[in-house]
């Protein structure tokens, strides 16, 4: 099994790579209704299913590109409060920012504090000219994170393969 990498850290967080051994975080994440609200159901309700999904979804994106949807924890304690990072998606010319926190650590500020630690990865270190965002159209506090976070809403469009509609959003970098 590959151990996790610890890609960005910031004062109070550590986002590093998805292992194995987080199925049974990513199954209760995936399952909060929150998520299930605004990012779509899984269908993913064993630890066999959640191995598999880390495997071909954020061990795989990191495999093939060098990033991926990262294991958010507090640096204090390893508490694992979310994920925060970057999908590659055939429906988008780049990649796009994605996060979910636990509801147990809702307005503390780790979303924004995850979020905007991963937008400066992409420019900094990753060097992406551009960045893309997408939110379910009734997810206010993500349409308002990403504003927060410099990107500006492009486009509307009906996502692939489920017709769920979704708003479209865009920050392209300087790179000097």
């Amino acid at each position: 099994m590959t151990e996790p990498i610890t890609v960005i850290e910031t004062p109070r967080l550590r986002l590093r790579t998805a292992a194995l051994d987080d199925a049974a975080f990513y199954m209760e994440l995936v399952n909060d209704p929150s998520w299930i609200a605004n990012i779509g159901q899984r269908n993913i309700h064993t630890l066999e299913a959640a191995r598999a999904a880390l495997e071909s979804g954020p061990m795989a994106q990191f495999r093939e590109h060098g990033y991926s949807l990262y294991i958010v924890e507090r640096r204090s304690d390893g508490a694992p409060v979310g994920m925060a990072g970057l999908v590659r998606r055939d429906s988008l010319p780049g990649p796009d920012i994605g996060y979910a926190v636990r509801p147990a650590y809702w307005g503390q500020g780790y979303a924004w504090e995850a979020a905007a630690a991963i937008v400066r990865h992409a420019q900094h270190v990753l060097r992406l000219p551009t960045l893309y965002g997408i939110t379910s159209l009734q997810n206010q506090a993500s349409i308002n994170l990403l504003n927060k976070l410099g990107l500006r809403f492009e486009r509307f469009t009906r996502r692939q393969p489920d017709g769920k509609d979704t708003n479209v959003y865009r920050r392209d970098f300087r790179l000097d």
